[in-house]
């Protein structure tokens, strides 16, 4: 299977080097839009990705203006936008997702770093688990959460696929012995993240209460990087409505470094395995 791709990736990679090229060329946004006639705002709105669509023939006459001389370049960049124009597998479940897909990246990350306080990170639930959790807040129909919990069993699809994500976990022991829906929910939960914790691509470190004070005493947070040195690395945090992505490079280096010290505080992944199996063997023999 191919692997997916990122359609807002793509777009910001084409915004990228639009931007740059013009900047070579010497021009400003104003000179591009009016040589051609544009509305003013068009080129920057291209370039900053407002623009969603970026069609061909547009791409072909700001390449000619910026002496893209380069058949490899322009086709590269004729196929970036081509790929920009095309929908995800969770376009299907935008009433799930919304408008900003936190899967459109992660189709494309090469690493997936996370911190998570209160509950199993998303990508290492169980379905059990989704549909305890979305139970858990406001009432919602069956069919909705059903929805709901096919779309997030989707993602999981990114770290066991043929090229999978590195992903790297650090997770709150509290999350460990919240039960979500019932102990049983719980057991299931837990082994399948020691199953998880075992592939090549997966590390899991669980940060202890005897931790007390540390880095991330803040809302739990995801930093994705990219294998193309020009998609700039972006972070994730969740909200009660949707979530909210952060791509300023001083906010994404102040994540980074949280996450690091956070993980320096936290278990080995040796040591976080034996805590999750002492924790999932004092369930036994409760409902």
């Amino acid at each position: 299977m191919t692997t997916p791709h990122s359609p807002t990736l793509r777009l910001r990679r084409l915004a990228t080097m639009l931007r740059q090229a013009r900047e070579r060329a010497g021009y400003t946004t104003s000179q591009v839009a009016t040589k051609f006639k544009w509305s003013p705002g068009k080129v920057s709105k291209m370039e900053t990705t407002e623009t969603k669509r970026i069609n061909s023939g547009d791409l072909d006459k700001l390449m000619d203006l910026y002496e893209i001389t380069d058949p490899g370049t322009r086709q590269v960049m004729q196929a970036l936008a081509k790929d920009a124009r095309q929908r995800g597998w969770w376009s299907r479940y935008k009433d799930v997702f919304k408008d900003h897909a936190l899967p459109d990246f992660e189709a494309e990350a090469s690493l997936i770093r996370t911190f998570q306080s209160q509950m199993i990170p998303g990508l290492l639930q169980t379905p059990e688990y989704m549909e305890a959790l979305l139970k858990g807040g406001r009432y919602a129909d069956p069919e909705s959460i059903r929805r709901k919990v096919e779309a997030r069993t989707a993602r999981r699809d990114v770290l066991t696929r043929s090229n999978p994500a590195r992903f790297r976990a650090i997770i709150d022991e509290a999350a460990l012995r919240r039960v979500i829906g019932s102990t049983s929910v719980l057991k299931g939960q837990l082994a399948h993240l020691l199953y998880m914790a075992q592939l090549p691509n997966i590390d899991v470190q669980v940060l202890p209460f005897s931790v007390g004070s540390h880095a991330a005493l803040c809302a739990p947070f995801t930093i994705l990087d990219f294998p193309e040195p020009l998609d700039l690395p972006i972070v994730f945090i969740e909200t009660a409505s949707n979530g909210l992505f952060l791509e300023d490079p001083d906010e994404v280096e102040q994540h980074s470094a949280t996450f690091g010290d956070v993980q320096g505080s936290a278990l080995s992944t040796a040591r976080s395995a034996s805590l999750i199996t002492d924790t999932l063997k004092s369930l036994e023999g409760t409902p």
